[in-house]
């Protein structure tokens, strides 16, 4: 394997006790990068840091809790050396009709997608500067073409993408460089859990046969590691993603087209219910979120 740029480099990986930020961590750690690791689970964070070949930190935090970040911050400049790369891959998800959503589960999804990645990148910006580093926001297919039961996870990723790019064009100036990572299905806990729930396995089988595909967080993992490498601004996995972007303005229509023949079929087989936070990803966030209420608080 070629000598790579990441080697010796501090690179914070958000959301990493599981699936892809996990698998991102070890594509990382292989490559050289001094991972640290942030997240709910505190145990599965540090096993995970055990496992990897060199350096690295597990720090429990909230990526919506700003003095949370901040101590995480410190404690990774202080055993690590500042971050010159920050992936912000935290993010939950939950489905079903927004009509019957409930309001503080779909907030909490805009709060840990979209707060949660403007509370990382602002936490870490003094040290992106500090090593003209690369920050990099994990988005979704979803950030192109939004589907239908799906409103919280839409709309968090459509503003990550937007985010992103604002950032982008302020920071520029000082050496630091932003990308945004476009992703399709990755077999993770979300994934799986998201296919339990009738309606949402059927709307993805009505997807194009390409899109339909659920791809290993290994494979996803290389492509994001090679983008951090080259400080990519934009990233699509798999690479046919980049042929939606000049088909933006089509989709709207239709998605239109195929909900409103499918969704009163799919209804008729089976009530539409909102589906809670999705994966244990989720459940630990509302667990975290909510210590109170349990792991069935939600």
């Amino acid at each position: 394997m070629h000598e790579s740029p990441l080697r010796d480099r501090t690179v914070v990986i958000t959301g990493a006790a599981r699936g892809l930020g996990a698998a991102q961590a070890r594509e990382l750690a292989r490559r050289g990068a001094r991972p640290a690791l942030i997240g709910h689970e505190g145990e599965a964070l540090r096993e995970l840091a055990a496992s990897l070949p060199g350096p690295a930190l597990a720090l429990e935090a909230d990526v919506t809790d700003a003095d949370a970040l901040q101590r995480a911050a410190a404690a990774v400049r202080a055993r690590l050396g500042p971050p010159s790369v920050v992936v912000a891959n935290a993010g939950i998800a939950e489905g079903g009709p927004f009509a019957e959503a409930d309001m503080a589960s779909w907030r909490r999804v805009i709060d840990v997608n979209v707060v949660g990645s403007a509370l990382t990148a602002r936490t870490f910006l003094p040290d992106l500067v500090e090593t003209a580093g690369y920050y990099l926001q994990i988005a979704s297919l979803a950030s192109m073409g939004a589907a239908p039961l799906m409103s919280a996870y839409c709309a968090s990723k459509a503003g990550v993408e937007a985010f992103a790019h604002s950032l982008r064009a302020e920071v520029a100036q000082h050496g630091v460089a932003v990308g945004v990572a476009y992703l399709n299905w990755a077999d993770t806990d979300m994934i799986r859990d998201a296919d339990r729930h009738a309606v949402l396995r059927e709307l993805r089988a009505h997807m194009p046969a390409p899109a339909r595909r659920v791809y290993p967080p290994e494979f996803v993992a290389r492509r994001l590691a090679t983008a951090v490498e080259r400080r990519r601004t934009a990233v699509y996995v798999p690479a046919w993603l980049r042929l939606v972007q000049g088909t933006r303005a089509a989709l709207p229509p239709l998605v239109l087209r195929v909900s409103r023949r499918e969704l009163p079929r799919l209804e008729a087989a089976e009530p539409f219910r909102p589906t809670g936070l999705l994966g244990a990803g989720g459940r630990a966030d509302g667990t975290a979120s909510h210590p109170d209420e349990g792991p069935s608080g939600r």
